[in-house]
């Protein structure tokens, strides 16, 4: 499902342009800093190397959480670095939806995997959206993504209807989508989940299944740009 990029919409260039710049003031010389994936994350990007060939933020480690963000940044000049024990400072993503507790859907542009592996190594993550992805339960929007490998796809997705999703296997154009980690996405049509957390047991607990697009708990800050305007919601400490 791609979305409308117009100028103008929430998601808009205009909207994902204010979202950018407002997170610059996370970014300090010497972060490291994990780049997320998708449009919100591209844009992003793009403002931290026009920032880093200025000179105004030196010293960065970036981590990519897919092969086009690897690209993009290569050619913006963005010094990248393998995945370590090392904590990145700080992760810059996007995400599909986000509900009232700051839980999100992410993986509609199939690098979720990654997405988490990044996030779990950083001290903070913030996800930028348009207020257009604020959602008042995870699953209004129809899709939950769920990473299956190749081999179980068949009897990862028969488990999933059983669940009561509707499963069907990403398609990229006529061929099945393949993750850049050799595996398949299979969107789970659902509608408003009732308990994000228990349904996500459920998931993992299926064999063959690498991960889904559930992200709980993970998020720090949303940056949400809306009318022109920005706003930070911060979830709140247990």
């Amino acid at each position: 499902m791609k979305e409308d990029p117009q100028q103008g919409s929430a998601s808009g260039p205009e909207a994902l342009a204010l979202v950018s710049n407002h997170v610059m003031k996370y970014i300090k010389d010497g972060s490291g800093v994990g780049l997320g994936s998708g449009r919100a994350s591209t844009a992003f990007i793009r403002a931290l190397g026009e920032r880093a060939k200025a000179g105004t933020v030196k010293n960065l480690r970036c981590v990519p959480t897919s092969e086009s963000t690897a690209r993009l940044a290569r050619e913006l000049g963005l010094p990248l670095v393998e995945l370590d024990g090392t904590p990145l400072d700080i992760t810059v993503d996007g995400a599909d939806e986000v509900d009232p507790n700051l839980d999100c859907v992410k993986g509609w542009g199939g690098a979720l995997v990654r997405e988490r592996i990044v996030a779990a190594a950083s001290t903070r993550q913030i996800l930028l959206v348009g207020a257009d992805k604020l959602v008042p339960a995870l699953g209004t929007k129809g899709k939950l993504p769920v990473e299956v490998n190749p081999f179980s796809v068949g009897f990862v997705s028969a488990r999933l209807a059983a669940l009561g999703l509707k499963p069907e296997v990403r398609k990229d154009g006529n061929r099945t989508f393949i993750t850049d980690n050799g595996n398949v996405t299979v969107d789970c049509g659902t509608g408003p989940i009732a308990d994000p957390r228990a349904l996500e047991q459920k998931i993992r607990a299926i064999p063959g299944v690498v991960d889904t697009g559930l992200f709980l708990g993970t998020a720090e800050t949303i940056i949400v740009a809306e009318g022109g305007q920005i706003r930070e919601l911060t979830r709140k400490a247990k």
